[in-house]
């Protein structure tokens, strides 16, 4: 019983995507070397229309990383990059400068991997 109470946790608010990055991440550091980085990843579903041609249906999702996962993403992260992420679903909303609230949709990241290989493991598969 204990096990399936665990799962059920696990699953209340859980997200996995496997996409591209849409841009750079955008690092912030805060005092006491803590980091925050925000990226854009697109995820793309394909079908066939009614006229037989191939359709590409593309989500974009923002991403918030902090700790080791910002530091990870300034390391190794760029545009273009295909990674795997899970994480949980937030929303919150803000007041803009102009006083309009605004509602934001984001994954606060838990876990990254890069299918991205670097200039040395590329040169060594190339050989």
């Amino acid at each position: 019983m204990l096990i399936i109470e665990i799962m059920k946790n696990a699953l209340k608010n859980s997200v996995r995507l496997t996409g591209y990055l849409g841009s750079n991440p955008e690092i912030k550091r805060f005092g006491d070397n803590q980091r925050l980085a925000r990226v854009s990843l697109a995820t793309s579903d394909y079908y066939k229309n009614k006229q037989g041609e191939l359709v590409a249906e593309t989500q974009w999702h923002s991403l918030v990383m902090w700790g080791k996962q910002a530091v990870f993403a300034e390391k190794s992260l760029s545009k273009g990059h295909e990674i795997s992420i899970e994480g949980k679903l937030i929303n919150r909303s803000y007041e803009d400068k102009n006083g309009i609230i605004r509602y934001v949709t984001e994954i606060v990241v838990n876990e990254v991997l890069s299918f991205q290989r670097n200039k040395k493991e590329k040169q060594m598969i190339e050989k």
